[in-house]
């Protein structure tokens, strides 16, 4: 399977963090089940200096980019609009 690093930001206004939070379990959920499909190598939420939720990072594994695409147009950060900004990028985790 081919690996990406997903770096997305929350926005910055004052509703970020509510956001966030309204839709964590679901996002929570499509990684758990990303987990059990072996889809997901590692991941979890970017903090600022007071420990505040501002983004997130992930590794995840996918067949092809079709299948990484199908995952990102259902992730619910996105259709929410918690995540403002996201980067993907080819990864290859080290087998050591």
């Amino acid at each position: 399977m081919k690996q990406w690093i997903v770096q997305a930001w929350d926005g910055d206004d004052e509703k970020a963090l509510e956001r966030r939070m309204k839709v964590r379990e679901k996002h929570l959920a499509g990684a758990r089940e990303l987990k059990a499909n072996g889809n997901f190598v590692i991941g979890g939420a970017m903090l600022d200096d007071d420990g505040k939720m501002i983004g997130s990072t992930m590794i995840v594994q996918f067949k092809d980019e079709d299948e990484l695409q199908e995952w990102l147009d259902r992730e619910p950060y996105i259709h929410e609009g918690v995540w403002a900004t996201w980067e993907v990028y080819p990864y290859r985790v080290a087998d050591v």
